[in-house]
């Protein structure tokens, strides 16, 4: 099978030729029908991550079909359509895993799809049983792939951070987990600003839902945001953790700035602020099993997929550069046929 694969850490994609695997026991084969390129993938290129191991195929925003089923597994059917995401398994005995919050489990080191197991830029992929997910009818596979990452963390924050109907909430930045964030607030009921570095993004995020859109060239988030009368939730999706600081002071009372996307500084607030206002600051990784099931049943009744451009696998490893470079645009989702 066609694989591509990340060989060290800082080296450029690889494309390879691969056996198509065979699934163990309580493993599902699973036969790509496309694979977002995420920037988790660009993390892990940078070494970012402690817990990742090379050689590695990337990637984790899967869309396919089931091919086959190890022993000891009985569903999905063959022939399903599935989709897979960050969390590849977990110890399925501690706490977490027992309350069904697998993204948080403690009992073992946590293997994460296309960072330390392989995962769906190839034209086959291995999956654990309980972590591959049937896609809800009518869901586009190549269109709603981003869904399994970008998609989870955007409605799993939501929810967590308790956005409902006429909260009043301000995404930061205009990327995949950004734009879905907007998309879904908006289909909540929440009334939503976002704030961006330029106004290259304010036609999309208006057409999104966005009532308030803030260039942060121009004008200070913070006060932009109070003269909006303030917001519930700061949600911060953009890879840098000054952004969301920037727009703490735009909190109302009970407000919660949360963390989606941070970079490398430490978050320092003001506690005399989190005292007076009973403030909030919080970070939500992406999501269990069950969330994954929530956002794409959501996302499917609601009719929100993301905005993409199917590519091929020969695009990756260039695309993957101008990523890695800052100059990419768009969300690339890459087809298998």
């Amino acid at each position: 099978m066609r694989s591509a694969i990340l060989p060290a850490p800082v080296k450029p994609l690889e494309l390879v030729e691969r056996e198509v695997p065979e699934p163990g026991p309580g493993e599902i084969l699973v036969k790509v029908t496309a694979c977002g390129m995420c920037y988790s993938e660009v993390n892990h290129l940078r070494g970012h991550y402690p817990f990742g191991t090379f050689p590695v195929v990337p990637g984790h925003e899967i869309s396919g079909v089931v091919a086959a089923l190890g022993e000891g597994v009985d569903r999905p059917e063959v022939g399903t359509p599935v989709g897979a995401a960050w969390p590849y398994g977990s110890c399925g005995h501690c706490d977490q895993c027992a309350r069904g919050d697998q993204i948080l489990c403690t009992g073992a080191p946590r293997p994460v799809t296309g960072v330390n197991r392989d995962g769906g830029y190839a034209e086959y992929f291995v999956g654990r049983a309980g972590f591959v997910t049937p896609l809800p009818d009518g869901l586009d596979p190549v269109a709603g792939a981003p869904l399994m990452c970008a998609g989870i963390t955007a409605f799993n924050g939501l929810r967590h951070v308790g956005a409902t109907a006429g909260s009043k909430v301000a995404v930061l930045g205009t990327g995949g987990v950004g734009t879905m964030a907007v998309r879904f607030a908006a289909a909540m009921g929440a009334r939503v600003a976002v704030v961006s570095r330029s106004r290259r993004a304010e036609d999309e995020a208006r057409r999104f839902g966005a009532e308030l859109f803030v260039a942060a060239s121009e004008q200070d988030p913070a006060e932009a945001l109070r003269q909006w009368g303030g917001a519930d939730v700061v949600m911060n999706t953009a890879p840098d953790t000054r952004t969301g600081l920037a727009a703490f002071g735009g909190l109302r009372p009970d407000g919660t700035l949360l963390y989606l996307g941070f970079g490398a500084d430490n978050v320092e607030v003001p506690p005399a602020a989190l005292v007076t206002n009973r403030l909030r600051v919080m970070g939500v990784p992406s999501g269990s099993p069950h969330d994954l099931r929530d956002t794409l049943a959501f996302a499917a009744a609601h009719g929100i997929v993301p905005e993409v451009t199917p590519v091929r696998l020969d695009d990756a490893p260039g695309i993957l550069a101008d990523m890695d470079g800052g100059v990419h645009r768009g969300r690339a989702v890459i087809t298998f046929d």
